[in-house]
């Protein structure tokens, strides 16, 4: 088969690198807003740059890989949509709630598919956790406890595209909470700090985040970030029920130091970042793809999963600023 790539950035790179080594695919298009840098990597992999987007429907493909800014998103997703190409996006599909419905119509109604990218749904860590949840090993769930720390934030030139730490980062805990849970959040009571570097309150978003999230059989979760954990990347997941506890994340790389006489000793080598730390999730949640593009594999996670995610970062986001709970019912979606 072949794929479309459109745009080879950071993460793009990663995708491109993966779909070019994999036994099922033929062959790569990539393009990306930097001609230069789509022909770099199409030299370095052996594969074809199109000078844009208009050539990657009009040369033929059988599945598009979206990994451009995010302002592209949904605009790119109907395109595929509209040409019955299954479409990989990263996430989210859309900064607001209007876009990220409108292309998911636009994909319901082509009969096409939309899978997001949601990588940790293809953790070991994660897959472990909620097999406990859903064998009944933990008991009766009842504390969730959620937080993704990245080492260094950002550049400032991205925060006013990102969203806001939780449509950005949180997101990821959102989705991968009702994941391994199965349940929905019903209800979130969020707060935000911005007492950091200035460029964070000069793009109006926080370095901080924490929420408390209630879920619909009445577990409860929290779920916190930071775009400033100089100790390293921290993504981690707690779940405690009435027989067992557990935890994602807790490893000889988990940046954190014990101060008890006989607790493990700080990391030597502690993650860097998500590339690093969700490496093989990365290039399985491509596999997948591949396999749902050859029809040997329902959709892990549609477009319909990324707006509840959303929907969740949203009634974060008002809970913030009017400082007061809200309720997922409230949110549009």
């Amino acid at each position: 088969m072949r794929i479309g790539v459109i745009g080879t950035g950071r993460i793009g790179t990663i995708h491109a690198n993966t779909l070019s080594r994999h036994r099922d695919v033929g062959s790569l298009i990539l393009t990306d807003a930097d001609g230069a840098r789509a022909q770099a990597l199409a030299l370095r992999l052996g594969e074809t740059a199109a000078p844009g987007v208009d050539e990657i429907f009009q040369w033929g493909v059988d599945g598009v890989v979206i990994t451009t800014a995010t302002s592209a998103h949904a605009e790119l997703i109907g395109r595929a949509a509209r040409s019955g190409l299954p479409v990989f996006c990263e996430k989210p599909i859309a900064l607001d709630l209007p876009g990220t419905l409108h292309a998911i119509t636009e994909v319901e109604t082509a009969g096409t598919v939309l899978q997001m990218g949601f990588q940790r749904r293809f953790d070991a860590g994660y897959a472990g956790a909620r097999e406990a949840v859903r064998s009944g090993r933990l008991g009766r769930l009842h504390t969730v406890r959620a937080l993704t720390s990245d080492q260094a934030p950002p550049p400032p030139a991205w925060l006013p595209l990102s969203g806001g730490l939780y449509r950005d980062t949180l997101i990821h805990d959102f989705d991968v909470l009702r994941w391994v849970t199965g349940r929905e959040v019903v209800d979130v009571y969020a707060a935000g700090s911005d007492a950091g570097p200035r460029m964070f309150r000069e793009a109006g978003d926080v370095d901080t985040a924490a929420a408390v999230l209630t879920l619909d059989d009445g577990t409860l979760a929290t779920a916190t970030a930071t775009r400033l954990n100089g100790a390293g990347y921290d993504v981690r997941m707690e779940l405690a029920g009435e027989l067992d506890q557990i935890v994602v994340g807790l490893d000889d790389r988990t940046p954190i130091a014990s101060t008890e006489p006989t607790g493990p000793p700080a990391a030597d080598k502690p993650w860097a970042g998500f590339l690093e730390r969700f490496g093989p999730a990365y290039e399985a949640e491509l596999n997948a793809f591949v396999e749902v593009v050859r029809g040997e594999r329902a959709n892990p996670c549609d477009g319909r999963e990324a707006l509840q995610a959303l929907r969740i970062a949203e009634a974060c986001e008002v809970s913030r600023r009017e400082r007061r709970p809200v309720r997922l019912g409230e949110i549009l979606g």
